[in-house]
């Protein structure tokens, strides 16, 4: 397998989808809490590339493996197109699950075991999103994994990983009296899942935009996603509603301080992201129109992380 095969099957393109959750939650935990712990972070970050990684390339297994369209599977999916063998692609997966399981033990073992249930349930959706017999991709529920998996999922393990040790959020366990108690503070996990619905609608909206593409060829692969049962309309119209949405989401929380006044510096990027909207929806279903999706993240979610790292220099200067 060549290089340009691997990047392909991993879609290495696309990982700036988890590492925007990461660097956002970086930085939350920096202007929020005050707390940041770089080695863990980092070795984190090395464990979430792999896994992130690893579930694209059995996105396209198992997409090569469950094709009906022949023209899908031998001009399209790069393991028939690049003639790339089964098993290197099976065993491959299987080694970067091994090494994601290795970190992902060693992380819980320094900060705590609610790491190891976060991920493990992180995982268990990743893995089970295109694989089984009834993969979560195929299924009207896939932007709602997608979108809190990643959005939530990464964004929460790091800043767990950077506020372990003020009890935040945190899960006591005593393995010899089977004893457990989970503890935290209400108002700063509220805090957390509001700084993280921006990542959450803008993740969402990728495979919203994929399904409104595709619904001709998915219905073809029997893949019956969202856009299948709402229509494209509706799901235009949802498509529009998680952008707007993740503005309301930093207002609320300019509102209830979980913001200072320097994350006002996202809503330069909304006559931006209204264009694309429009653009988006005069180019449907075309295949370029998936694009706009990822411009929109992209120029979103660079804003959200400019605008943390001013209020961190803000914090720092006053």
């Amino acid at each position: 397998m060549s290089l340009r095969s691997f990047f392909d099957l991993v879609e290495i393109k696309t990982k700036i989808a988890s590492f925007f959750p990461f660097v956002i939650g970086c930085f939350f935990s920096l202007t929020y809490f005050g707390q940041f712990h770089w080695q863990y972070t980092l070795l984190f970050s090395v464990g979430m590339l792999i896994f992130d990684m690893t579930t694209t390339a059995i996105n396209n297994y198992m997409d090569y493996q469950k094709a009906h369209s022949k023209t899908y599977k031998y001009e399209e999916n790069v393991i028939g197109k690049d003639g790339l063998s089964v098993n290197l692609v099976r065993g491959l997966i299987l080694a970067m699950i091994a090494v994601t399981a290795l970190i992902g033990l060693y992380l819980s073992w320094r900060t705590g075991w609610l790491l190891l249930v976060m991920g493990l349930v992180c995982c268990f959706i990743g893995v089970f999103y295109t694989a089984g017999p009834i993969p979560l991709s195929r299924m009207p529920l896939g932007e709602v994994f997608s979108g809190f998996t990643m959005g939530l999922g990464i964004f929460a393990m790091v800043v767990y990983l950077n506020t372990f040790d003020q009890g935040a959020f945190f899960l006591n366990l005593d393995l010899a009296s089977g004893e457990f108690s989970l503890v935290g503070n209400l108002w700063q996990v509220a805090a957390l899942v509001l700084a993280s619905l921006p990542l959450v609608f803008m993740i969402a909206n990728i495979m919203l935009a994929n399904n409104l593409r595709d619904l001709e060829t998915d219905i073809e692969n029997h893949r019956y996603t969202l856009v299948y049962y709402i229509g494209r309309k509706a799901g235009l119209n949802l498509f529009s509603a998680l952008v707007y949405g993740s503005y309301l989401a930093i207002l609320v929380g300019l509102l209830a301080r979980v913001f200072d006044w320097p994350i006002l510096v996202t809503f330069l990027t909304l006559p931006k992201l209204r264009q694309n909207l429009a653009q988006h929806k005069a180019e449907l279903p075309a295949p370029h129109s998936f694009v706009y999706s990822l411009k929109n993240m992209v120029l979103f979610n660079s804003s959200y992380a400019v605008g943390l790292a001013a209020t961190l220099l803000w914090q720092w200067l006053r």
